[in-house]
């Protein structure tokens, strides 16, 4: 096994949030990449290697394991030690989502029982990284105070791992602004590709570059002072429904999709949908999840974000302070990050007609960089200013070689 960053296939793991929104896994920074759900136990990719094993070669790899409400028992319990063995097995992580013990109110005592002995039972098992809140729960109309004592449990029980709460594109900055106090981490879904598109949007904008959008408004919500996983699309109910058209994301679609959260503050991604059963082909039916949009599709994202990429080490970093401008197209978002030897920038576009952006701000003596998964492309820098084209929904990665240090 390849040994990622912050990853020890036989160790508790350690979870550290930090103050600049970056996530700490035994002391290491890591970016975590999420499914919801993944393959199911036992299962085999296309390829004849462990399904589990194949999607880890991408990286720090967790997937969330839902237990529906009115499921849990011992067949679901048995259900989730299995899952557990095997990705202590292959190396992955999981999220713990039961819908019967994240809802609880003050004296339901047989509730709290349980969620207290499914907490120590599980906090020191090596797969476990976070703990999950009850999903939406703004959209469902629950309130804040009702997941208080499952917040309160699992920090009393389990020091080592945060409690992550995802919430619907649905709500006002302020209304999900009242979830803080029963959230370490923030996330939100998105799923904007569809006919027509964007209906899965509450705002103005149906584009792709809602996604955008949605987490600047949960990283406006959380007060920009916690780490955001944003759900990203493989396949969702508002393309399978009766009277829907069946469409996936392209590979350019979740590439602006990915960048765009990265650049808006994601530090992690989730993609949801590959256990969608009315997305499979026969193929995937045969293998009981959706390997056909993960190889098309999300596999080659998933390579320029891998940890032993050139990309990798800006993932993981700081927002850089360097005083990095972009004049001439309003609508190309980017971040600046600096990591060992190097500056990065990663910048997209939104929709809109082609432009030439130009960018300034880079200590004078950097004289050109590199165009990321673009090869041969560079750019050339002088004065500390570079110019480039964007097309709509387009994404460069860009990265420097510091100016103090000799090739």
């Amino acid at each position: 096994m390849v040994a990622w960053p912050g990853f020890a296939a036989d160790a508790l793991q350690h979870v550290r949030l930090g103050a600049d929104g970056r996530f700490f896994i035994n002391d290491a920074a890591v970016f975590p990449i999420g499914y919801a759900a993944g393959p199911p136990v036992g299962a085999l990719a296309p390829d004849g290697k462990p399904a589990l094993e194949e999607l880890r070669r991408e990286g720090y790899i967790f997937q969330r394991w839902a237990c529906p409400a009115g499921k849990w028992g011992p067949e679901s319990e048995q259900q989730l030690d299995a899952l557990l063995a095997e990705s202590n097995r292959l190396g992955t992580k999981v999220v713990i989502s039961i819908r019967d013990l994240q809802h609880v109110k003050p004296g339901e005592q047989a509730k709290i029982a349980e969620l207290r002995r499914v907490v120590t039972k599980y906090r020191n098992n090596p797969a476990i990284v976070f703990w999950l809140a009850l999903d939406e729960p703004q959209w469902g109309r629950v309130p804040p105070e009702d997941l208080r004592i499952f917040y309160q449990t699992v920090h009393e029980l389990d020091p080592n791992h945060p409690v992550w709460l995802n919430q619907a594109p649905r709500g006002t900055v302020e209304q999900l602004r009242l979830y803080n106090p029963v959230q370490d981490i923030g996330g939100m879904d998105i799923y904007p590709v569809g006919y027509p598109p964007g209906g899965h949007s509450a705002i103005a904008n149906k584009a792709l570059s809602v996604t955008g959008d949605y987490t600047k408004i949960i990283g406006e919500a959380t007060n920009h002072e916690k780490p955001l996983l944003m759900y990203l699309q493989i396949c969702w109910s508002g393309v399978t429904k009766p009277g829907k058209t069946l469409r996936f994301p392209t590979f350019p679609d979740e590439r602006y999709m990915s960048y765009q959260a990265i650049i808006d503050g994601a530090r992690g991604l989730v993609y949801f949908g590959g256990g969608v059963q009315a997305c499979w082909n026969d193929n995937d039916t045969a293998y009981g999840w959706n390997w056909t949009f993960y190889n098309r599709v999300l596999r080659p994202v998933l390579e320029e974000l891998r940890p032993d990429g050139p990309l990798y080490p800006a993932l993981a970093a700081p927002n850089s302070k360097l005083p990095v401008r972009v004049e001439g197209a309003r609508d190309v978002e980017y971040t600046v990050r600096e990591a060992g030897d190097f500056i990065y920038i990663l910048a997209a576009k939104r929709e809109g007609e082609t432009v030439q952006a130009s960018f300034s701000g880079l200590p004078a003596n950097v004289r050109g960089g590199e165009v990321l998964f673009e090869a041969p492309r560079t750019v050339k820098v002088e004065g500390g200013r570079f110019t480039d084209w964007f097309g709509p929904n387009e994404v460069h990665a860009y990265r420097f070689l510091t100016p103090t240090v000799r090739r």
